[in-house]
Protein backbone atom coordinates (compact mmCIF):
# COMPACT_ATOMS: atom_id res chain seq x y z
CA UNK A 1 0.00 0.00 0.00
CA UNK A 2 1.22 3.44 -1.03
CA UNK A 3 0.58 6.66 1.51
CA UNK A 4 -2.21 8.12 -0.75
CA UNK A 5 -4.14 4.15 -0.23
CA UNK A 6 -3.53 4.86 3.68
CA UNK A 7 -4.82 8.07 3.52
CA UNK A 8 -7.86 6.99 1.68
CA UNK A 9 -8.29 3.73 4.02
CA UNK A 10 -7.77 6.22 6.95
CA UNK A 11 -10.65 9.04 5.78
CA UNK A 12 -13.02 5.89 4.93
CA UNK A 13 -12.67 5.29 8.63
CA UNK A 14 -13.07 8.31 9.90
CA UNK A 15 -16.27 8.96 8.08
CA UNK A 16 -17.49 5.97 9.74
CA UNK A 17 -16.69 7.83 13.05
CA UNK A 18 -18.59 10.65 11.76
CA UNK A 19 -21.69 8.83 10.73
CA UNK A 20 -22.04 7.55 14.47
CA UNK A 21 -21.24 10.77 15.71
CA UNK A 22 -23.97 12.36 13.71
CA UNK A 23 -26.39 10.53 15.64
CA UNK A 24 -25.18 12.39 18.66
CA UNK A 25 -25.66 15.43 16.78
CA UNK A 26 -21.80 16.41 16.34
CA UNK A 27 -19.66 16.76 13.62
CA UNK A 28 -16.84 15.91 12.88
CA UNK A 29 -13.68 17.76 11.16
CA UNK A 30 -10.20 16.00 11.10
CA UNK A 31 -7.16 18.33 9.92
CA UNK A 32 -5.40 16.99 7.39
CA UNK A 33 -1.85 17.39 9.99
CA UNK A 34 -3.84 14.43 12.16
CA UNK A 35 -5.08 12.34 9.30
CA UNK A 36 -1.49 12.50 8.45
CA UNK A 37 -0.51 11.09 11.81
CA UNK A 38 -3.21 8.33 12.10
CA UNK A 39 -2.19 7.24 9.07
CA UNK A 40 1.72 6.92 9.64
CA UNK A 41 0.54 5.69 13.20
CA UNK A 42 -1.79 2.90 11.52
CA UNK A 43 0.26 1.74 8.94
CA UNK A 44 2.94 -1.45 9.09
CA UNK A 45 4.83 -2.45 6.66
CA UNK A 46 4.43 -6.17 7.37
CA UNK A 47 0.60 -5.95 7.92
CA UNK A 48 -0.34 -2.96 5.93
CA UNK A 49 -3.41 -0.69 7.24
CA UNK A 50 -4.55 -3.46 9.64
CA UNK A 51 -3.30 -1.53 12.96
CA UNK A 52 -5.51 1.62 11.45
CA UNK A 53 -8.81 0.96 12.94
CA UNK A 54 -6.82 0.80 17.12
CA UNK A 55 -5.00 3.72 15.82
CA UNK A 56 -8.02 5.62 15.21
CA UNK A 57 -9.59 3.71 17.92
CA UNK A 58 -6.78 4.66 20.61
CA UNK A 59 -5.59 8.51 19.42
CA UNK A 60 -9.42 9.36 18.52
CA UNK A 61 -12.62 7.41 19.38
CA UNK A 62 -11.59 6.54 22.84
CA UNK A 63 -10.65 9.90 24.25
CA UNK A 64 -13.30 11.58 22.24
CA UNK A 65 -15.59 9.43 24.01
CA UNK A 66 -14.07 10.56 27.59
CA UNK A 67 -14.52 13.38 26.13
CA UNK A 68 -18.18 13.27 25.24
CA UNK A 69 -18.82 11.77 28.46
CA UNK A 70 -17.37 14.88 30.48
CA UNK A 71 -19.09 17.14 28.80
CA UNK A 72 -16.97 19.10 26.90
CA UNK A 73 -19.12 18.59 23.59
CA UNK A 74 -22.80 19.63 23.17
CA UNK A 75 -25.21 18.80 20.63
CA UNK A 76 -24.95 20.56 17.64
CA UNK A 77 -20.81 21.48 18.47
CA UNK A 78 -18.05 20.61 15.98
CA UNK A 79 -15.22 18.29 17.19
CA UNK A 80 -11.83 19.59 15.40
CA UNK A 81 -9.25 17.21 15.57
CA UNK A 82 -6.07 18.10 14.84
CA UNK A 83 -2.36 17.57 16.04
CA UNK A 84 -0.72 19.63 18.67
CA UNK A 85 3.17 18.78 19.43
CA UNK A 86 2.95 15.49 17.68
CA UNK A 87 -0.21 14.80 19.83
CA UNK A 88 -4.28 14.60 18.91
CA UNK A 89 -6.05 17.08 19.89
CA UNK A 90 -9.68 17.97 20.20
CA UNK A 91 -11.50 21.62 20.07
CA UNK A 92 -14.98 22.36 20.05
CA UNK A 93 -16.36 24.37 18.17
CA UNK A 94 -19.77 25.47 19.37
CA UNK A 95 -23.05 25.91 17.51
CA UNK A 96 -24.67 29.24 16.64
CA UNK A 97 -27.49 30.01 18.37
CA UNK A 98 -30.71 30.40 16.01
Amino acid sequence: LDADQIRAITRIQLDALAERLTAQNLELDVSDAAMRLLADAGFDPVYGARPLKRAIQQRIENPLAQAVLAGDFSPGDTVGVDVDAGSIEFMARHARAA
